[in-house]
Formats: C-alpha cells, structure tokens, sequence
C-alpha cells in the first residue's frame, strides 16, 4: 500500500456516490467531525483566512463561502477567531448532498452567522463571497479536473480561495486506518477515511497545479498534522 502512495489514487470515496447516503452518511458526517477534532482539520483553514484578511488589510466585515462542506464543523474555529478579532462574519456552507446540509443545519442551530445551502460549485455565481474555503474538498477530484475546480472557486470569490486537504504520506495514512477503526465501524469512515489519504497531495502536485494555471500568487504549505493548506490570492482588477 505504502509503495502505491507514491501517486495519488483514483478510486471514487464512497461520499462520491450519491446514489447512496441515507441515514448512514449522516452518521459518517458526525464520525467525520470527530476525527476532524482529533486530526486538528481546522487550524489550516484558519491559517490561510488570517493570510487573506490580512492581505484584504484586515476588514472588519468579511464573508467566506465553505465548499464541499459536509456539516461544516471546521468553521466552528473561524466563528471564535472572528469574535476575538472583533469581525462581522457571515459564513455560507454549501455542499452538494441534502444529507450533509441537514446535519450542518443541525450542527449551527441558532448561529444566525451560518447560512446552509444544498447546491453545485459550478452553479455559483461569480464574486460570491470574499473567501471561498475548501477543506478535504479538491482531493475528490482528478489531477486534470483540478485546474477548472480551482479556476471556478477563484470566480467566486473576491479575495481568493483557501485549499487544506491532507498530506500523502504513509504514516497520515496509517494513523487514519488504525483511528477510523478506533472510533467507527460506518462503511464510509472506514472506506473513505484512508483513500481520502490515498488522494491526497504531495508539494509536487501543487507545483504542478501553480504552472498548469500559471498562478503568481499562489502559496502552500505543510501544516501539521500532515495538511497542506494553499492560499491563492485573487489579482486585483
């Protein structure tokens, strides 16, 4: 297993079919947020948002649109950065799956700042938010889907977009399969959580996604544990 790592996989998650879901994806949504916890999932998202605001110089008012959201659990951390910081934030959570807004709406129940919808990237529109987030979202995408993928969260964003999505590396992969083991016997955790690893990303694949849309301002890096986060700042008109 350890040897194929060495390319990223190309099998389809079980979440990446929607002819399933039901009940058990809802679980595997609440399973997720768990080890979103254990694995500190947020504090990427959160390193390339404080990148962007301050870029923006520092506004007091900023909107983020999380893609690929599932229950939206990260952005819990970004609602605590932004009273700290004394920020009027609006987050939208948009996922494509019925199950994984309700149990985002579930999850953010009387949060006036967190809007839910179920709709498709591509069917957004242009400028949207002032941040477009996607955590463990693009490694659901082939190499050659990436560009269009990434192109279409910088149309809908004002600022730019924040990437974090996991780091290919056996060891992340072995921790994953022994945890999801640990805490879940759901077939989506146990299938999805190591190939979600498989998926991932190593720096030579983000070299290759900054010359394939020539992007000047594009910046990763590795953030523990085993994360990648990519700030793409969007040029100025």
């Amino acid at each position: 297993m350890f040897r194929g790592l060495r390319y990223r996989a190309i099998d389809s998650e079980l979440m990446d079919d929607f002819s399933l879901g039901g009940p058990e994806l809802r679980e595997a949504l609440r399973h997720l947020r768990r080890l979103n916890r254990i694995f500190g999932a947020a504090k990427p998202t959160l390193y390339g948002i404080r990148q962007l605001w301050t870029d923006a110089g520092k506004p007091s008012r900023l909107s983020i649109l999380d893609i690929g959201s599932g229950s939206g659990d990260v952005n819990r951390y970004l609602l605590r950065w932004a009273d700290t910081n004394r920020i009027d934030l609006k987050i939208t959570l948009v996922d494509i799956t019925e199950e994984a807004c309700e149990e985002a709406k579930l999850f953010f129940l009387n949060e006036p700042r967190i809007q839910v919808m179920q709709h498709d990237l591509f069917a957004l529109p242009e400028a949207y938010a002032d941040v477009v987030t996607g955590t463990q979202f693009v490694h659901h995408f082939a190499e050659g889907e990436l560009p269009t993928v990434v192109d279409k969260m910088l149309k809908t964003s004002r600022f730019g977009v924040v990437i974090n999505d996991i780091h290919r590396h056996w060891i992340a992969w072995a921790a994953v399969w022994i945890t999801t083991r640990l805490i879940s016997k759901n077939q989506y955790i146990l299938n999805d959580g190591p190939l979600s690893v498989a998926k991932g990303f190593r720096s030579a694949d983000w070299k290759l996604l900054r010359k394939a849309m020539g992007l000047s301002k594009m910046l990763y890096a590795w953030r523990p544990l085993f994360r990648y986060v990519v700030v793409i700042q969007k040029n100025k008109e």
